[in-house]
């Protein structure tokens, strides 16, 4: 016995495929508006429903408001913004970006400590002794302070045996102190 081939229900036939149209209408209305999670949500739907002849595209269009809504997150209204988003990246192992993410900082502000600091222990947790103190110096220089919290820092661990970090951390206090003669001092 031969089947009847069945057609495909139109849009008007089947509420649930209609529904779908709608969705992804609005979801492309949203893209165009730059409105990515509006966007988002509605192509998730798409996906959610019995629509294969949408999911696909429903797909394509939902990781491109994945992509987008990505790149918006890692904008940074500033320095220190950026940098503390660095940090998570270090904290979360993602050494690679954390370091692209800290060279621009460093091109950006070169001056700033903490830049050089987070370089620094970078530079340690990948293993690159010589940068690690030789950024941590800098940081150092453009701040004494950060001298006690690389005492604590378990960042820098790989280093605690090298005796260029220790005399880092604990400068002969002879070399600070201006050189008085005993006449001087009365």
């Amino acid at each position: 016995m031969a089947q009847k081939p069945t057609a495909k229900k139109s849009a008007g036939e089947d509420p649930h495929f209609a529904q779908a149209v709608q969705n992804y209408e609005a979801g492309l209305r949203a893209m165009q508006e730059r409105k990515f999670d509006k966007a988002k949500a509605h192509f998730q739907k798409v996906l959610a429903g019995t629509a294969r002849e949408l999911s696909d595209r429903a797909g394509v269009h939902l990781n491109a408001c994945n992509q987008h809504l990505e790149k918006a997150s890692t904008q940074f209204k500033t320095t220190e913004e950026h940098y503390d988003y660095a940090v998570s990246l270090i904290n979360i192992g993602d050494y690679v970006n954390a370091r692209e993410h800290l060279e621009k900082l460093s091109k950006q502000v070169p001056e700033a400590d903490y830049v050089s600091y987070g370089l620094a222990a970078l530079d340690c947790l990948t293993g690159h002794v010589e940068e690690s103190l030789r950024h941590l110096s800098e940081a150092i220089r453009h701040n004494p302070v950060l001298r006690y919290q690389a005492r604590n820092d378990s960042d820098f661990q790989n280093l605690a045996e090298d005796p260029r970090f220790t005399e880092l951390l604990y400068p002969d206090p002879g070399e600070s102190a201006p050189n008085i003669t005993p006449e001087e001092s009365l």
